[in-house]
């Protein structure tokens, strides 16, 4: 609880007019955001830079850490539908082709922000599998019946195979820039612990505790490789308890089949960037000494 009253506390201070924050102090000058539409925040108003079809924001989390902390070098190369080997090799979006996300990381980058691993684990194809099948048992848990079918938890073992790409793309970061302050993000929370609110969110009532264990097991797994490459790891899932997007407007993080406010559906909106980048600041600012 102290800690949440922190980071509000914090939240109110960054928010605050230019003219009342403190001068900036220098800590960093180069920043290089990286990940996936976690990251990016499609649908956030104002919509930036190219192609298009990576859909970042100029709101989103990254975007909000340069100017909280007066970063005058943010270099943001999010891209919707990014996996981790979107971070060495091209990636082909609407409008246009996104280069590899590493070709930003330079020798003079002092920060870096990483959020990636949904994507790999198939993200849009959980969504899309979990809600066809909930509309034939929505009390039931027809996803995670289908996802443990013949004892192997097909989800858990995508987590544990994704954990050496992550790894290998926080080496790829260590080596492009060795003095980097590295920062690994993880995910909000989409759905509650318990309970349903379909079809606003199409899970079935018994699948939303599985996706919950899904979501924090892929998180643990982004914790564990930031530790084993002395990276800052910021984890803003327990956080978002009632933020989910089950929740009424005034009060959700991430939007729904059906959004209330601007951003793409299962996505973040301008609150939830804003909480995740709240919660990034401590991380960007005291993590590197302790290293």
């Amino acid at each position: 609880m102290r800690v949440f009253v922190l980071v509000v506390t914090l939240l109110s201070l960054l928010v605050a007019p230019a003219s009342a924050q403190p001068k900036p102090g220098g800590l960093y000058r180069t920043y290089v955001a990286l990940g996936d539409s976690y990251a990016s925040g499609p649908g956030i108003p104002q919509q930036v830079g190219q192609p298009a079809g990576c859909a970042r924001s100029d709101h989103n989390y990254p975007a909000l850490i340069a100017k909280w902390l007066r970063i005058p070098g943010l270099t943001d190369v999010t891209c919707g539908g990014a996996r981790t080997v979107d971070m060495t090799r091209p990636q082909q979006v609407s409008g246009g082709t996104n280069p590899p996300q590493l070709n930003a990381v330079k020798a003079d980058t002092q920060l870096v922000t990483l959020m990636i691993g949904g994507n790999d684990i198939g993200f849009g194809e959980i969504l899309a599998t979990c809600g066809r099948l909930a509309a034939k048992d929505t009390q039931g848990n027809p996803c995670e019946r289908q996802y443990t079918a013949g004892g192997k938890d097909q989800l858990a073992a995508r987590i544990t195979a994704v954990g050496p790409k992550i790894s290998a793309v926080l080496g790829g970061i260590r080596k492009r820039a060795p003095r980097a302050h590295i920062v690994v993000v993880s995910y909000l929370r989409i759905l509650p612990a318990s309970g349903t609110c379909f079809p606003q969110v199409p899970f079935a009532a018994g699948d939303v505790p599985y996706f919950d264990r899904t979501s924090r097991m892929l998180n643990t797994e982004l914790g564990a490789q930031a530790a084993k490459h002395k990276a800052s790891f910021v984890n803003p899932y327990p956080y978002s308890y009632g933020h989910d997007a089950c929740q009424p407007t005034d009060r959700k993080w991430v939007e729904g089949l059906f959004p209330s406010s601007p951003a793409a559906q299962m996505h973040p909106n301008a609150k939830g960037m804003q909480a995740v980048a709240a919660l990034s600041v401590p991380a960007v600012l005291f993590g590197r000494f302790q290293r």
